[in-house]
């Protein structure tokens, strides 16, 4: 079984010995394994020697088999040797003859080469020799005056008859001047000949053209290349391209559709395709477009200046766009400035003044537009302001001279129109744009300002700042009765305006002025527009004055003596008196139309300015006054109302204003032993001792013993 361990049976698994001699066992009657059998140790043994036996003879029978197999490998081992080394030695023959084989044909080549050398050598001249004979021959035939040859009789030799005539043509310029008058002056003679046969080539290029056939007009143009006539060909061939090509009314759109197919065609046609297609858009624009342009142009350059700003702006850009298209294609090496220059050539006359005419257009566009408006009103627009920025801070600073000059009715019209100033920027927007297509880079931050300077002339100067002058001309006298407060009207429509202004500055003037030093004058005339509007706005101020004139009036109508001192005390039906009630309900409404006309921090500061007015009519018209007890509940009543509309101011400081108010009040009602300590609380602890000794004297009881001593 030990030599059998490592033995593979073929077919089956590797072999094991132990599930060997299982299965061994197994078979062998008395081996024990199979239930209900007697173990036999003598016959298993037996069975093992046996199987031994076999298997050693199996042993040496492989064994042998495989010594057989080695020797037989070992043989064909050294058999494949020999074979690869003479297959080495044959493969060292093959390739040395391989060598011996290139050197060979090198020398070969060598002496192949040197030949054909000298076969052109020879070769060369004789047909030198040859073509100069044939030429001679032809030479002959014109100075006898008779053409023989086929070359010359046959139309269908004319690309070989061009060859001929054009070096015939070469030789006759050689020729001494006598000898050539005499060769010219021949009917046949070369020269002439030359020229026949260039038209004759011409004519059948255009013929070629016309029947599409494309081959034939590159044939004819390869031969006309070396002929003075060949221009002339290239002129007859963008002549032809555009017959019919301009048929409809959009000569721009007809070039480009033009230039694309002949860009497609005309590099199967000639040698240098670039400078045709260059020649044939030079020719157009200086011929079909420079026309188109000019007749635009002048039919309206001195009658319509609109409609010829219009024209030259819509020609120009669309000039610029066919440009665009056309620098797809090869035009050569510089094909922007050659297109450059084409564009220039046709704008220059219009464009050196073009500045000028935009000025004077918006000038008396503008000015047209706020007379219309103006007459629209049916008014007769006055100067009634002047002087710069400092004359309007002093006006200010000293309060004088408002109304500025006799008070003007206006009616409740504000004389700034939205309508008018959407014109007036659309008109400008155009102009700017207008400006930045036509003008040079160089110029356009100059011309930009000046077209701003218009604006601010006409929409700033001639529109809201008159109408701020004329509101403020407008607001009534501090003592008018029921006066109408439409200055505010003004500020609001004039904000809006400022907006819209602002805005066409950031849009479409920025743009334009960004990188120049023009930015910081635009700036600067900016901010003294402002200034000094808002100076204008500042001077408005004296319409509080007026709103608390109203006030006064209110009061004074409405308020009575009775009120505060009632004659039945125990029968007061109101909470709080008609004249209040009707003052609340006026600074509710002003209120709302300063927050509406105005925005930022203008609005707190003219609120803070009204509420501190407000208050101290208050306070005064409360003076004005005695108090019973019932009477003083009513003024804490009135005061506590006041209190309510003040909170719509939303400052601080006129709430704080109308507390301390409605504390003085308190005074008006509360018991004498008490004055004392209400004097001293937090509200009333830091005012002056007079002006709660002022309340106090309002009381009908005040001149009661007890009630001024108590106070003292």
């Amino acid at each position: 079984v030990a030599h059998c361990k490592g033995f593979f049976f073929c077919g089956q698994e590797p072999f094991v010995a132990d599930e060997y001699i299982e299965r061994l066992a197994w078979r062998t009657p008395g081996g024990g394994s199979r239930g209900g059998e007697a173990f036999d140790p003598k016959r298993l043994l037996e069975e093992f020697v046996n199987h031994i036996q076999e298997l050693q003879v199996m042993d040496e029978r492989i064994q042998r088999k495989v010594e057989k197999l080695e020797q037989q490998c070992q043989k064909e081992a050294k058999e494949f040797a020999k074979k690869v080394q003479e297959l080495q030695k044959s493969n060292q023959v093959a390739f040395q003859h391989f060598q011996e084989l290139d050197e060979h044909i090198s020398y070969v080549a060598t002496k192949v080469c040197h030949l054909g050398d000298q076969l052109e050598g020879v070769n060369t001249p004789r047909q030198r020799a040859v073509e100069a004979q044939k030429l001679m021959k032809y030479f002959n035939e014109f100075l006898d005056g008779e053409l023989k040859s086929d070359v010359f009789t046959n139309s269908e030799k004319i690309k070989e008859a061009a060859d001929i005539i054009q070096k015939l043509h070469l030789i006759a310029q050689e020729l001494p001047f006598d000898s050539l008058m005499g060769f010219c002056c021949h009917p046949l003679s070369s020269p002439g000949k030359y020229h026949d046969l260039e038209c004759q080539l011409i004519q059948e290029f255009t013929s070629a053209q016309r029947r599409g056939e494309i081959s034939r007009m590159r044939e004819v143009a390869a031969v006309l290349l070396h002929f003075k006539g060949y221009s002339h060909c290239v002129d007859v061939y963008i002549k032809q391209c555009q017959e019919g090509a301009f048929l409809r009314n959009d000569v721009f759109e007809d070039a480009a559709i033009l230039c694309q197919r002949v860009n497609k065609q005309v590099g199967e046609i000639f040698s240098n395709p670039e400078t045709v297609l260059a020649k044939l858009i030079q020719n157009i624009f200086e011929v079909k477009l420079q026309s188109y342009v000019k007749d635009q142009l002048e039919e309206h350059r001195k009658s319509d200046a609109e409609q010829y700003l219009k024209n030259l702006y819509d020609l120009y850009t669309r000039t610029t766009n066919l440009s665009s298209k056309l620098m797809e294609f090869n035009l050569g090496t510089d094909k922007q400035t050659f297109l450059s220059k084409l564009i220039k050539a046709i704008f220059i006359s219009y464009l050196e003044n073009y500045i000028e005419v935009e000025i004077g257009y918006l000038k008396s566009r503008s000015a047209m537009i706020l007379q219309r408006y103006y007459d629209s009103k049916n008014h007769q627009k006055r100067s009634i302001g002047t002087g710069g920025i400092q004359d309007l801070k002093e006006r200010l600073r000293q309060r004088t001279n408002l109304p500025l000059g006799p008070s003007i009715d206006t009616h409740g019209e504000t004389f700034l129109s939205q309508e008018v100033v959407v014109n007036l920027l659309q008109e400008t927007k155009q102009a700017f744009e207008r400006c930045h297509r036509l003008s040079d880079p160089s110029d356009l931050p100059k011309n930009a300002f000046r077209i701003f300077s218009m604006l601010v002339e006409f929409l700033c100067t001639e529109h809201i700042d008159y109408a701020l002058e004329t509101g403020l001309a407008g607001i009534p006298s501090s003592d008018s009765k029921n006066a109408n407060l439409y200055f505010l009207d003004v500020v609001h429509q004039a904000n809006t305006i400022f907006h819209l202004f602002d805005k066409q500055f950031n849009d479409h003037l920025m743009p334009l002025i960004s990188s120049s030093p023009k930015l910081s004058e635009c700036l600067q005339k900016k901010k003294d527009i402002i200034e000094q509007m808002e100076v204008k706005l500042d001077m408005g101020i004296d319409t509080l004055n007026c709103m608390i004139g109203q006030m006064k009036h209110i009061l004074a109508a409405e308020q009575k003596k009775t009120d505060f001192k009632p004659e039945d005390e125990n029968n007061v039906l109101i909470q709080y008196t008609n004249a209040c009630v009707k003052v609340c309900g006026y600074v509710r409404k002003q209120v709302e139309k300063i927050r509406n006309s105005m925005d930022g921090k203008n609005v707190d500061t003219v609120l803070m300015e009204l509420g501190v007015r407000f208050h101290r009519l208050i306070y005064e018209h409360l003076q004005q006054y005695s108090y019973s007890c019932m009477g003083g509940m009513l003024a804490i009543c009135d005061v506590a109302e006041y209190r309510k509309c003040a909170k719509d101011f939303k400052i601080a400081l006129v709430l704080q204003l109308f507390d301390t108010l409605h504390a003085l009040c308190n005074l008006l009602v509360v018991a004498p032993d008490n004055l004392k300590q209400v004097c001293s609380g937090e509200q009333l602890a830091n005012l002056d001792k007079n002006i709660l000794h002022s309340f106090v004297q309002l009381r009908v009881d005040y001149r009661s013993a007890r009630l001024a001593r108590h106070f003292s």
